[in-house]
């Protein structure tokens, strides 16, 4: 079957090691893996870092990458990919799928049945294959870490890259002021777009908000500190630009803050976001679709920064 894999390392040029080509049918570890018909796909910079080594050993290649997919079942049913399976031997217990497992960046992929998540009425295949790492993690991220239903105000540092841009969405979508921070002005006027008040990385906002969202690390922290009404959370999901920020403990206790730690999310979760999008019409900021034939221009497009949402693989073309 064809598919785009990791067939070596390259930390300066990860677009070098992508190699597009065949590779063998799925396989079952266990009685309780079917093979999913994948239709679309969409791109993580988990893949890029996954091309530069992060997270994978040579022992592991060649390795199918991606980690969402939207597709068919053995009986037909259309239906959402969770990227979560466990992994004996891993430290975690679990890794996503590209990591020890292989990807979904390919005609099929093999995945534990529980793993399946019906496609609601209302959401496309495309739509929903944005869905299962960065929307899901900007999901859990709002919901069950943030508890932002007892917030009136979200802050999203970032906004542009996947889990931002999505948190901005779903928490417009959820009634919330939302203010988000870029340093391109392009994507502040798309952001603005969306719903939010886009403003300047470090620009002082008109209140203090009850959530923060975290994706930059050290760059925003000081900013997400200072920017957080008491009884706050500040939800951590990355650090691009840091990883070690400098931390006000005095402002932490003073003003009682949380900093909660967070990665992905539950299968069950995952099928609340996807009845969110579809019952509240919410759907994926999407950058582009890209046949997957063309596989190679759309990791040129993840890789380039340029793209504001997600880069979708259409694999029925």
């Amino acid at each position: 079957m064809r598919a785009a894999f990791a067939t070596r390392f390259d930390d300066a040029n990860p677009l070098a090691a992508l190699t597009v080509g065949e590779r063998p049918e799925p396989t079952h570890p266990a009685d309780d893996w079917v093979t999913v018909q994948v239709r679309a796909s969409s791109l993580n910079h988990h893949d890029l870092w996954s091309l530069r080594g992060v997270g994978l050993g040579e022992a592991q290649l060649p390795m199918i990458l991606g980690c969402d997919a939207a597709g068919v079942d053995p009986e037909g049913n259309e239906v959402v990919v969770y990227p979560v399976v466990p992994t004996p031997g891993d430290p975690r217990g679990v890794s996503i799928l590209s990591e020890f497992f292989p990807g979904t960046l390919a005609e099929r992929v093999a995945v534990p049945r529980a793993n399946l998540v019906p496609l609601p009425d209302g959401l496309s295949l495309t739509d929903a294959a944005c869905l299962p790492t960065a929307w899901l993690t900007a999901w859990r991220m709002l919901t069950t870490k943030g508890r932002v239903d007892d917030a009136d105000a979200v802050l999203v540092q970032g906004a542009g890259g996947g889990v931002a841009t999505a948190a901005v969405a779903l928490a417009v979508a959820m009634g919330k002021r939302v203010y988000a921070t870029s340093r391109d002005a392009g994507k502040r006027e798309r952001i603005a777009a969306l719903g939010a008040t886009a403003v300047e990385p470090g620009a002082r906002l008109p209140e203090r908000v009850g959530v923060v969202i975290e994706t930059v690390g050290a760059a925003t922290f000081d900013h997400s500190l200072k920017s957080a009404a008491p009884m706050a959370r500040i939800v951590v999901s990355g650090a691009t630009a840091g990883h070690e920020p400098t931390v006000n403990l005095r402002r932490v206790f003073a003003m009682q803050l949380e900093i909660l730690g967070t990665s992905m999310g539950t299968p069950g979760e995952l099928y609340d976001l996807l009845a969110f999008c579809a019952d509240r019409q919410v759907r994926p900021v999407v950058d582009s679709v890209v046949p997957f034939s063309k596989v190679e221009e759309a990791f040129a497009r993840l890789h380039s920064g340029e793209a504001f949402g997600k880069v979708v693989l259409d694999h029925t073309a």
